[in-house]
């Protein structure tokens, strides 16, 4: 990389640095890109569907554990072009110990996206080809207001095949956490009362 492109990544990372707490940045192909936080639908989602695999995945509880399930990682899969998924997960084989950095430079075998108006552009065509050239195995959209599930996984030469498009109160086994059946209605449901 010349000077000049070094420099320019360099001042782009620090502008993404710079970005305010309480907003999302995420530096893709070369573009800065600010967001507000999550919709609180939006965030809902994404942390009922990560609490319902860390059980199984993460500890082991009632699944096969042996993954990493994070919420929001800082993905670093293009030196200082930091993305930053909903969620992330990593097999043990492809990561044996969290690291030391505040951010991961291994790709995931597999992401989750949960898409709104402000993201879905950027979710769909610039980090789903971006997951694919790095190799992450699984992709999944959710859509809150939708009510939807889309997953994908790498196929040949690189290029993602949807394996299947689930719906509302769908309940499916969905790789690569076909070990357990998700209801897929608890995503986007009201707290359940006892």
């Amino acid at each position: 990389m010349s000077q000049p492109a070094q420099d320019r990544k360099k001042q782009l990372y620090d502008r993404y640095l710079a970005v305010p707490a309480h907003l999302h940045a995420e530096i893709v192909r070369g573009t800065l890109h600010v967001m507000p936080r999550p919709s609180p639908r939006h965030a809902s989602a994404s942390s009922v569907l990560g609490g319902r695999l860390n059980g199984p995945f993460q500890l082991g509880d009632g699944g096969p554990g042996g993954w990493w399930i994070l919420f929001e990682p800082e993905l670093h899969l293009v030196p200082e072009e930091p993305v930053v998924p909903d969620l992330a997960g990593w097999r043990v084989e492809t990561m044996p110990e969290l690291p030391d950095t505040a951010f991961f430079t291994a790709a995931p075998d597999w992401v989750c996206e949960v898409l709104s108006r402000s993201t879905e552009k950027l979710d769909r065509d610039e980090k789903l080809p971006m997951y694919a050239e790095h190799g992450v195995s699984h992709v999944w959209l959710v859509d809150p207001v939708a009510q939807t599930l889309e997953a994908y996984t790498l196929g040949e030469a690189g290029r993602w095949r949807e394996v299947q498009h689930y719906r509302g109160g769908d309940r499916a086994r969905i790789a690569p956490f076909d070990a357990i059946e998700l209801d897929l209605s608890l995503l986007w449901s009201s707290p359940r009362r006892a």
